[in-house]
């Protein structure tokens, strides 16, 4: 079982920068993919950014890419998400989702383990 705690939502103006953490209460942090999802209102959570357990390897929803960076410290067992260029589309209740999967698979779905999320508001 792996608990997942997220933190530093907020509210940020278009254009600004937000970083989100996600704190894994694992050993094995490494052999976990990280997922970064977000639920605007009146829509279906979508993927927004997954990450290997190694780090090595990273995947972008298209109207993220080139705005966010995900990534991980396994040392630190926390993941990150670092918004740039935030737009008002982009306010959602955003999750980290956790999936032992080893150290190279990065998905876009079939996390086993969820954080609460936390809300994200981009003000125009």
């Amino acid at each position: 079982q792996v608990q997942l705690a997220v933190f530093w939502g907020g509210l940020v103006q278009a254009g600004g920068s937000l970083r989100l953490f996600c704190a894994a209460s694992t050993l094995s942090f490494s052999s976990y993919a990280m997922g970064w999802f977000r639920q605007a209102p009146g829509k279906e959570r979508e993927f927004v950014a997954g990450i290997s357990g190694s780090g090595y390897r990273t995947d972008y929803a298209d109207s993220v890419k080139g705005r966010f960076t995900i990534s991980r410290d396994n040392f630190k067992n926390t993941a990150y998400l670092q918004m740039n260029s935030v737009k008002p589309e982009d306010t959602a209740i955003y999750y980290c989702a956790a999936d032992l999967s080893g150290s190279w698979d990065v998905k876009r779905n079939g996390y086993n383990y969820w954080g609460p999320g936390t809300q994200v508001t981009v003000s125009s």
